[in-house]
């Protein structure tokens, strides 16, 4: 059967495990596993704008032996030029993996449906699942472990981070808060899903809109940008000195509220002033640029999986 990455939990926990350990050791060892010699392709589409997920995901098909052949979403104009369900009988048959990121999750779960392939979400409007795995390997390496750790994410709780680290981080066992105004809750459907794996894995759920609750002795903090892509009309809206989410921006008192040997994630491009003070994000609890070179790491180690299998 064809394995997926669309969503957070389309990895149990036990699988979600193994791939971090799997990027453990690919970091190691960068080129120990070359499912992809030939070399194969792997088609990887960006329908938004990117950096690290481009980057990234190049070197990891590189290092596994495979080569990345890039291509210009909105050039193709899938779904407008011609049906998802069409490129995906195009793709599928001259790849070993599609890697997609596009706008809705239903575009994404079409895709998946008919190219024979692993699909992997590089980002939908409603996921981020690949920057989570990444995120969890960098609080493995810092904190030597994820299970019974706090992660407080702050900031925009309907978007895709939100989403992604309520079920990914449940999965990994841990305590997840997330903090935003009550007008910017997660969806509740991905909240229940969350609050089901968390009482499996030993972690919790919680959505709070008081964000010094939400810090409160946390291991981890993690925020966003208030403007998500595809959203950038709302920019003045929620940036702005009237932002509802302006108390939810990761300044040194924020920060100061959470366990002393906390450590700080962004996801990048990150705007200091805005959701995150300079002094956070340049200083000595951060890890971002850690974060930013994992993703090489865990999405090599997502690929062999879907590719390879567990062994």
């Amino acid at each position: 059967m064809t394995r997926h990455f669309l969503r957070d939990d389309d990895l149990s926990a036990e699988e979600q495990a193994l791939v971090l350990q799997r990027a453990l050791e690919l970091k190691a060892a960068p080129y120990s596993r070359r499912p992809l010699e030939g070399p194969r392709t792997v088609s990887v589409v960006f329908d938004k704008p990117t950096l690290r997920t481009q980057v990234s995901f190049a070197g990891a098909i590189s290092a596994l032996g495979g080569l990345p052949l890039v291509v210009d979403g909105n050039l193709a104009q899938i779904g407008t030029r011609e049906s998802i369900a069409d490129v995906a009988r195009v793709l599928g048959p001259q790849s070993a993996a599609v890697v997609w990121r596009t706008h809705g999750q239903d575009r994404i779960e079409e895709m998946a449906r008919y190219t024979g392939v692993p699909v992997v979400n590089a980002l939908t409007d409603d996921f981020h699942p690949c920057q989570i795995l990444a995120d969890l390997l960098t609080v493995t390496e810092h904190k030597g472990r994820t299970a019974g750790l706090t992660l407080a994410y702050v900031g925009d709780g309907a978007n895709n981070m939100a989403h992604s680290y309520l079920l990914g981080c449940a999965l990994a066992g841990m305590h997840v808060r997330v903090g935003t105004p009550a007008a910017h809750q997660p969806q509740p459907a991905v909240l229940a899903r969350a609050q089901e794996i968390a009482a499996a894995q030993g972690g919790s759920v919680q959505v709070t809109d008081d964000p010094q609750a939400a810090v409160a002795g946390a291991d981890v903090v993690v925020t966003d940008t208030w403007v998500s892509m595809g959203r950038e009309q709302e920019k003045g809206a929620r940036q702005g000195a009237a932002s509802p989410f302006v108390p939810f921006a990761v300044t040194e008192e924020l920060m100061a509220g959470a366990a002393v040997d906390a450590i700080f994630l962004h996801c990048l491009p990150a705007y200091r002033g805005t959701e995150v003070e300079a002094a956070v994000i340049d200083g000595p609890q951060s890890v971002v640029w850690d974060e930013a070179e994992n993703r090489l790491h865990a999405q090599k180690a997502l690929l062999s999986f879907l590719l390879e299998g567990p062994a």
